[in-house]
C-alpha cells in the first residue's frame, strides 16, 4: 500500500513539475505587430535600414505594451501601435503610403473589438493623418462599420481627428517607385511584349503592394482586438480597395477564438476571407492558432496570392505565417520580452 502511495506521489510531483516547465516554455504573448510582407532579402537591405525597421517595430510594440501594462484596453494598445507605424515613412501606411496610378495617396484602415464584435473601417481617404484612429471613431462614434472617401474625411474632422494636406503623405521613395513602374509599363507596352491581363492586375509589380501594417493584442481582461492600416498598392487604379479595411478579410477579432491582421495581395485575402477563416478553423475544427493560420496562408498561396498574417488567440498563443521572402514582424510577451524578425527563419 505504501509503495502504491509513493508511486502516486511521484506521479503527481512529475505532473506539477512538467506543468511548471510548460508555462516557462509556452510564453504568453499579449501584443503582435507586422509591417508588411514581400521580397524582403537581407542581401538587399543595408545595415542602417534594417536597424531603422527594427527600431520602428520596437517603438510600436512598446507603445502598445505600455498601455496594456497600465491596464488599458487591447483596442487602445492596437491603435497606439499602429499609429506609430502610420507615422513612419518606412511602412506603406499613413506617412509612408504608396502612390496610386494618378499620383495620389489613398489610405484604408480597420479595427475590431473581440469583446462584442464591434468594428470600424475607412477606405480611400487622403487627408486623415492616422486612418486607424478614424476607423476606431467610425466604430465608436457612428452607427456604421465603414465610411469611404470624402464622407469619411468629413466625419473624421467632425470628431476632432487630425486632418492634413495630402502633401503630408509625399515621400521621395514612394514617388520614385511609382515613376519606375510607369517607366516599366511604358516600355512593355511600346515593345508589345506585355501580357495584357498581367498589366491590368498589376501582376508584374507584385511586391509594390506589400507594406500594410497591423497589430493585435490581448489585454488583462481577456479581450482581444485587431487593427490593420495600409496605403494600398503602388500604381493601383479605378478606386481599388484591398482587404485591409474589410472585416473578416484583413482584420478580425473574437474573444472566443483569435485576433488576426493580414498583409499581402488583397484580392486573394478577400476571396479567401482570410482573417475570419482563421477564427472559424479554431472555433469549428478545434485547430490551434498555428495550424489554422498556416492552413489559411497555404490556401492563399495555392490560388496564387502572396502575403502573411499575424494571429493571437485568447490564451496568448501567437502565429506569424507568411509565404513571401520576408515579413516585418514583432511581438512581446506578458513578461515584456520583445522579439522582432524580418526575414525567413
Amino acid at each position: 500500500m505504501k509503495t502504491l502511495q509513493l508511486i502516486i506521489s511521484v506521479f503527481l510531483i512529475t505532473i506539477i513539475s512538467f506543468d511548471a516547465y510548460s508555462q516557462q516554455v509556452n510564453q504568453k504573448y499579449i501584443l503582435v505587430v507586422h509591417g508588411g510582407a514581400g521580397t524582403i532579402l537581407k542581401k538587399n537591405m543595408t545595415a542602417e535600414k534594417e536597424e531603422a525597421y527594427r527600431v520602428a517595430l520596437i517603438e510600436a510594440i512598446k507603445a502598445g505594451y505600455n498601455l496594456l501594462k497600465a491596464n488599458k484596453s487591447s483596442l487602445d494598445a492596437v491603435e497606439a501601435a499602429i499609429r506609430v507605424l502610420e507615422d513612419s515613412p518606412l511602412f506603406n501606411a499613413g506617412k509612408g503610403a504608396v502612390f496610386t496610378n494618378d499620383g495620389r495617396n489613398e489610405l484604408d484602415a480597420s479595427i475590431m473589438d473581440g469583446k462584442n464584435l464591434a468594428a470600424g473601417a475607412v477606405a480611400g481617404v487622403t487627408t486623415i493623418r492616422n486612418p486607424i484612429s478614424a476607423a476606431r471613431a467610425v466604430m465608436e462614434k457612428s452607427e456604421h462599420v465603414m465610411m469611404i472617401g470624402k464622407g469619411a474625411e468629413k466625419f473624421a474632422k467632425e470628431v476632432g481627428l487630425e486632418i492634413v494636406d495630402p502633401s503630408y503623405f509625399y515621400t521621395p521613395d514612394r514617388w520614385n517607385s511609382l515613376q519606375k513602374i510607369w517607366k516599366e509599363d511604358s516600355i512593355k507596352k511600346n515593345q508589345d511584349k506585355a501580357d495584357e491581363k498581367s498589366l491590368k492586375l498589376g501582376i508584374e509589380n507584385k511586391d509594390n503592394k506589400f507594406g500594410t501594417v497591423g497589430a493585435i493584442a490581448l489585454d488583462s481582461k481577456g479581450n482581444l482586438a485587431a487593427g490593420t492600416s495600409t496605403g494600398g498598392m503602388t500604381n493601383k487604379k479605378f478606386g481599388r480597395v484591398g482587404d485591409s479595411p474589410i472585416i473578416g478579410a484583413g482584420t478580425y477579432a473574437n474573444n472566443n477564438t483569435v485576433a488576426v491582421s493580414a498583409t499581402g495581395w488583397g484580392e486573394f485575402f478577400i476571396r479567401n476571407v482570410v482573417a475570419y477563416d482563421v477564427s472559424a478553423l479554431i472555433e469549428y475544427k478545434g485547430f490551434s492558432v498555428k495550424e489554422a493560420s498556416r492552413m489559411v496562408i497555404n490556401k492563399v498561396g495555392k490560388l496564387g496570392g502572396d502575403g502573411g498574417i499575424i494571429a493571437l488567440d485568447k490564451n496568448g498563443n501567437m502565429a506569424m505565417p507568411f509565404n513571401t521572402e520576408g515579413m516585418f514582424r514583432g511581438a512581446i510577451t506578458e513578461a515584456g520580452k520583445i522579439e522582432v524578425r524580418i526575414y525567413k527563419d
